[in-house]
């Protein structure tokens, strides 16, 4: 693989980053996206160089770091091109990485908009530095959304223990996407919410099956102000404590549905795991039409 930036050197940035194999001069910035404060948020890993590796290597780049998603980006014309892995599979959008990313891109080249190839959307991402804190806010790839057929519906419920009552039915169950295909539970209650065990081994399986990359499991404190939780076995991890593609994807499900969001929701995540993380998703009226999902982020020790 290439060396590292010189760009990224030049903001002294290296001693953020944790070495994978000498061998391969592989470095990995390591940020935690949409956190509450000094804590909290969810670790990604930042690849970026001159040229993107092997999908093999990034794969196994990624099973070495070990977090949910790392992204792997490189110059591309006037913007970069970008690709995020799993530790066991590659995912078409990740926000928490893709936060994480702009924030890596605002240290090295200073704040902006930085426009963003994936492999099956266009989208920007923005970073700005403030002082010790790092603001990144990414345009989510457009947002569709349809009833869950009743068998995944019934399939899942086994899958966490629960019941057809612990349903919040003022949001049914949905299959909703802003860049990956998200399955949406609404619960009754917080104690549901906080009370989710799994399997992982069996969702993995269900998600497979179902075409899913996380599901969505969230609770309406009000209107505007969501608990969330995200098992994520489709690709080797039992929980992400920050998701900001399935947010982007729920913003635009309450759109369809017509909930009355005033515009914008907040959504506190991870709370259960002891990663306490903080999303904003802004909702325009156009039905379909990208969501704005912004946070802060902090540099991880190596």
């Amino acid at each position: 693989m290439a060396r590292r930036s010189a760009k990224l050197r030049a903001h002294g940035l290296g001693g953020h980053f944790a070495q994978i194999r000498e061998e391969d001069r592989v470095e990995v910035l390591r940020i935690a996206a949409f956190s509450d404060g000094d804590g909290g948020g969810n670790p990604a890993g930042v690849v970026i160089d001159d040229e993107l590796p092997p999908a093999a290597e990034m794969q196994r780049i990624a099973a070495e770091v070990g977090f949910s998603e790392t992204a792997f980006a490189a110059p591309a014309g006037a913007g970069w091109r970008v690709r995020y892995f799993a530790p066991a599979t590659e995912v078409p959008f990740c926000g928490h990485a893709t936060i994480a990313l702009g924030a890596a891109l605002a240290l090295a080249h200073g704040d902006g908009v930085f426009p963003l190839a994936l492999n099956d959307a266009n989208i920007t991402v923005e970073g700005r530095r403030d002082g010790p804190v790092i603001a990144a806010a990414l345009q989510s790839p457009p947002t569709r959304s349809r009833p869950a057929p009743p068998e995944l519906v019934a399939d899942t419920l086994r899958l966490f223990g629960y019941a057809e009552g612990d349903l919040d039915p003022r949001i049914p169950p949905a299959l909703a996407h802003g860049g990956a295909d998200h399955l949406v539970l609404a619960l009754r209650t917080r104690e549901a919410l906080a009370a989710m065990r799994y399997d992982l081994d069996a969702g993995r399986a269900l998600m497979g099956r179902a075409g899913l990359v996380t599901i969505l499991l969230a609770y309406a404190e009000t209107e505007r102000r969501f608990h969330t939780r995200n098992p994520f076995a489709s690709g080797g991890v039992y929980e992400d404590p920050a998701t900001g593609a399935a947010t982007a994807a729920f913003a635009g499900y309450l759109r369809d549905l017509g909930w009355p969001h005033g515009g914008a929701i907040d959504v506190v995540q991870g709370e259960d795991m002891g990663m306490r993380s903080l999303l904003r998703a802004e909702i325009p009226p156009a039905p379909g039409s990208s969501i704005r999902v912004s946070g802060t982020a902090r540099i991880m020790a190596p």
